[in-house]
């Protein structure tokens, strides 16, 4: 789960990391108080979206007077945010955080991740902060120093004090530096994250050392035990169908291709888009409908995928283990006669029940449903379709 730039600091506040003031509007109408709560000569608009770019797509603006404030707050909630990230249509700005800028004297970068090689978490630190990480890791990755930390001890002081000399920081700005590190990491573990990060973490040219941009990552799996952090998701940020997916226990993320995936298993449903590619087709999504899939479960895994109007034919591949291959047949059935095919099905069964589920379908008899010998066979025919 994600969370905004206004709520990462929130949570960084409560930590103990300083952060400059700030307040979050949703009109143009808020900005003038929210002006007046800050106390700045200069603020900073930025849009408060799941996605980067905005400094470059225009919404991210330093002004000088509650008017202009305002008059890109107003243009910001208007008009959706064009980026890399976004994709053409772009994506509805809903809040627009408001922040006292600083004089920056320099920019670094903080931030923990889990190293899945190692098994353990990371604290990265650079002093080229204020670009991506992976540009800096690209172009010169000595700049990044690392410290690999125990999950339930934390990081040590003496790793903080040694990241903070590394990065160049001296005197007051490496004890508060140090400070900030041991905060971040015990945040990143009472929260069960999955990435802290600020960037840029600034020197100001009087000295100071704050946080003034951030990004919270956490563990789906753990947020039963974080209901704060829970209460935090914005369903507006995610897409409708994956929303939805959620609800029946299924996986499912919305690719850009034109061919439906139905799937059980995820390594199963790698293999599918894989082989999807590799005929000269591209996957829609991937759905993994999983080991307990039930007949309304698959059914509502149809509707998902046809809802989709970029679809032109879909691939269902299922070994039955777990998932037998009557129960999708079954699903198949159901989903014809309440939903319906408007494109083309390929259908390729194997495993648990797999003579049972090809007599149903026979006896079916569906219109625009294609059986398939193996999966190649599958691939090449779905793809014939497009």
């Amino acid at each position: 789960m994600k969370v905004h730039e206004y709520q990462a600091r929130e949570l960084m506040q409560q930590a103990g990391i300083p952060v400059p003031p700030c307040e979050v509007v949703d009109s143009g109408d808020q900005v003038a108080t929210a002006w007046e709560r800050i106390g700045a000569e200069t603020v900073v608009v930025k849009a408060q979206v799941h996605a980067g770019g905005r400094g470059k797509a225009g919404y991210v603006k330093l002004v000088n007077s509650p008017t202009e404030a305002q008059e890109h707050a107003a243009r910001m909630l208007r008009e959706p945010m064009v980026s890399k990230q976004t994709g053409p249509d772009g994506i509805q700005v809903r809040k627009v955080l408001l922040a006292a800028a600083v004089d920056i004297a320099k920019e670094y970068y903080l931030g923990v991740v889990l190293d899945r090689a190692r098994r353990v978490p990371v604290m990265m630190a650079s002093a080229e902060g204020g670009v991506e990480i992976e540009e800096v890791a690209e172009k010169n990755p000595d700049a990044i120093k690392k410290a690999w930390f125990h999950p339930h001890l934390g990081l040590q002081r003496f790793q903080a004090v040694q990241l903070a000399g590394e990065i160049g920081l001296r005197g007051d700005q490496a004890k508060t530096a140090t400070k900030m590190m041991l905060q971040l990491a015990r945040l990143f573990n009472q929260k069960d994250c999955t990435l802290a990060e600020i960037n840029p973490l600034v020197e100001t040219k009087d000295g100071q050392l704050l946080a003034i941009d951030a990004k919270f990552n956490f563990d789906d799996n753990a947020l039963f035990r974080h209901p704060d952090v829970e209460g935090m998701f914005d369903p507006s940020e995610e897409n409708p169908a994956e929303l939805r997916a959620k609800e029946f226990n299924l996986s499912y993320i919305a690719l850009d291709g034109n061919i439906g995936c139905l799937v059980n298993g995820a390594g199963l449903a790698m293999s599918t888009m894989d082989i999807i590619k590799l005929h000269g087709g591209e996957p829609a999504n991937f759905l993994d409908v999983g080991g307990s899939v039930t007949a309304e479960g698959a059914v509502e895994a149809f509707r998902i995928i046809l809802a989709d109007a970029r679809v032109k034919a879909v691939l269902v591949n299922i070994f039955g283990g777990i998932a037998k291959c009557d129960v999708i047949a079954d699903a198949l059935i159901k989903a014809a006669k309440e939903v319906g095919f408007k494109v083309p099905v390929v259908v390729r069964l194997e495993g648990t029940n797999v003579d049972k589920a090809r007599e149903m379908l026979k006896e079916a008899n569906i219109d625009g449903m294609h059986t398939a010998n193996d999966l190649t066979d599958a691939a090449k025919k779905v793809c014939a379709f497009v």
